[in-house]
């Protein structure tokens, strides 16, 4: 739906450089289109490199009006509200978007085809991404633990701890050095990076384990899969992480960890981290669960260190490493191949 060649701007009011523009972070690091702007009127006049560390040249405009006259085709919705639901406050300015001629990529909740599709001019769409194109797959059996190849899912201490951002970079890493190795995308972000996927959190639970499996095994001819990792086994709130073991049969588990995290982030500070070694024999557990499921082992853990400068940065990895006697890295700033090799150290 959406072209590689249509040019985008990307609406992340009062968010960007916030863990809520995650899905706007993503698509600017790892998207395809030509990116006109971000829509922030909060940030008009500061870099995405003072924001959020990336080094790109991109403007960053106040109003709809402004990306309109800097020819984007596409608006997405590059934040992610508390409960993924689209703000009341946004529709005049969607409403105008669409009167304008523009196409929605959405990652909310909120099916906006339901209120805004009738507006639609030829040409025209809106991409409902956590929509599922078939919401009731089969129930998960464990099949995916009857392949060969290297699964390996991505887990973290929080959410939005870099648990997308880590698998894409370890993917590329992979692909680089020739591996056959594919990337499965499982929330909004990866989905329209990617252009597939599936909405994980958009199925019932007794079917999402069920969605997981059966995107597995369409993929099984590769030799290596990377898994977007969703939630933490960690919070309270988070249901996504178990559908993904047990759909997947992970035999590879890379761990995520903001460093200096000793409470989560996104749990009100109600939550501390427990010591990485017992976070990592915690995920291990659980994902060999049931005794149906192949046995997985952490074989890695992505530091995410973007607010650290350099040397306190190394300084984290190195003490992560000696704490955990595993590969670690921040496959952003210095490279994934630690992490890389460290997946393909597992058989399948």
């Amino acid at each position: 739906m959406l072209e590689p060649t249509q040019k985008i701007a990307i609406y992340a009011e009062a968010n960007m450089g916030l863990i809520n523009a995650k899905m706007a972070e993503g698509i600017i690091r790892y998207g395809h289109n030509p990116v006109t702007c971000v829509i922030d009127s909060q940030a008009v006049g500061k870099s995405l490199q003072e924001l959020c560390k990336i080094d790109r040249d991109i403007p960053i405009v106040a109003t709809l009006d402004d990306a309109i006259g800097l020819g984007a085709e596409v608006l997405v919705l590059g934040t992610t509200p508390s409960g993924g639901r689209v703000p009341p406050e946004w529709m005049a300015m969607l409403e105008q978007a669409i009167g304008s001629g523009l196409s929605v990529v959405n990652g909310l909740h909120d099916r906006l085809n339901d209120v805004l599709g009738d507006k639609l001019n030829p040409g025209q769409w809106i991409w409902d991404i956590r929509t599922p194109t078939d919401a009731m797959p089969p129930i998960a059996m464990a099949r995916a633990a009857k392949l060969s190849n290297i699964r390996a899912l991505m887990v973290g201490t929080d959410m939005a701890v870099g648990k997308k951002t880590s698998g894409l970079e370890i993917w590329s890493a992979l692909c680089d050095a020739g591996h056959d190795a594919a990337f499965l995308a499982t929330g909004q972000s990866g989905v329209a990076i990617t252009g597939k996927g599936i909405p994980l959190d958009a199925f019932r639970v007794d079917h999402a384990a069920g969605a997981v499996e059966r995107m597995v095994l369409e993929n099984a001819e590769h030799d290596v899969l990377i898994i977007e990792g969703q939630g933490s086994l960690l919070h309270p709130g988070s249901t996504a992480t178990l559908p993904l073991m047990r759909g997947s049969c992970a035999n590879a588990l890379i761990l995520c960890h903001r460093a200096g995290m000793d409470v989560l982030d996104t749990a009100g500070d109600a939550v501390p981290v427990p010591p990485l070694k017992d976070v990592i024999a915690l995920n291990e557990m659980v994902a060999r669960a049931g005794g149906a499921l192949t046995p997985a082992r952490v074989v890695g853990i992505a530091l995410n260190t973007r607010d650290l400068d350099e040397t306190a940065a190394r300084d984290a990895i190195d003490r992560t490493a000696r704490e955990t006697g595993l590969p670690v890295t921040d496959p952003v700033r210095f490279g994934a191949a630690p992490l890389a090799d460290a997946v393909l150290s597992v058989k399948g």
